[in-house]
């Protein structure tokens, strides 16, 4: 079976193809190229590397948020249009745990982070090679979070880019419970959200027609208007 994934969450940009449990071709970039230029290429070429053409891809796997507005429509837009117009499968995987299946192997909690702005998170907490789900993905403050993890009597592992943003103030909450993941794996990859949707059930493919992104909070844009509409 051939799968195809795609990860366009934030800022980095990952593409894999898997064929019967082997990773044949991956890129995993992190450059100031916007994924509405750079997503489709890089499908393109990582389709041409792996020597498969568009019709012989059985199932699209794609990371569905949350994370940036854009980049998680971008994915999703693209992983819609390819799964429709291919008539594939569709599956859908947290970007939040497709960062942390990274660092699966390490011995404690993992926590993926990704920026949300103004001093808030994308974030959740899993735990084990199977990633079990110990604090759902959801959008808080980061002190918020902590609280929630000063509670925790284990090591934390924190992952992703964006735990620059946050270190120093989460070294100050957790101690010395708060650990970094190495550099390698701070980028997610397209390969771990096939990984993980490989352990779901195939949806039909009317499925697709009803796939969405998963923000975990509504866009700003919306926000204010809710909040004009209630002041008047």
């Amino acid at each position: 079976m051939i799968w195809l994934g795609i990860e366009t969450a934030n800022a980095p940009l990952s593409v894999a193809v898997v064929r019967d449990g082997t990773v044949v071709a991956e890129i995993v970039q992190n450059i100031k190229l916007t994924h509405s230029v750079g997503a489709m290429s890089a499908i393109e070429k990582v389709l041409a590397t792996a020597g498969v053409q568009a019709k012989d891809i059985d199932v699209i796997a794609v990371s569905e948020g949350p994370g940036s507005y854009t980049g998680v429509r971008i994915g999703v837009t693209l992983a819609k249009t390819l799964a429709w117009t291919l008539q594939k499968p569709l599956v859908g995987v947290s970007s939040l745990q497709a960062l942390a299946a990274n660092s699966s192997l390490y011995n404690g909690l993992i926590c993926p982070i990704f920026d949300a702005r103004r001093g808030n998170v994308y974030a959740a907490v899993y735990q084990g090679v199977m990633l079990t789900e110990i604090i759902k993905d959801k959008h808080m403050a980061i002190e918020e979070l902590l609280t929630k993890l000063q509670a925790m009597e284990v090591p934390i592992l924190f992952v992703g880019a964006d735990v620059d943003v946050f270190w120093d103030t989460i070294v100050a909450a957790l101690g010395e419970k708060a650990q970094r993941a190495p550099l390698s794996h701070q980028l997610p990859r397209a390969s771990e959200v096939i990984r993980l949707a490989i352990q779901q059930e195939l949806p039909s493919i009317e499925a697709t027609h009803h796939f969405v992104p998963q923000y975990q909070r509504i866009a700003e844009a919306e926000a204010n208007w809710l909040k004009e509409q209630k002041h008047e």
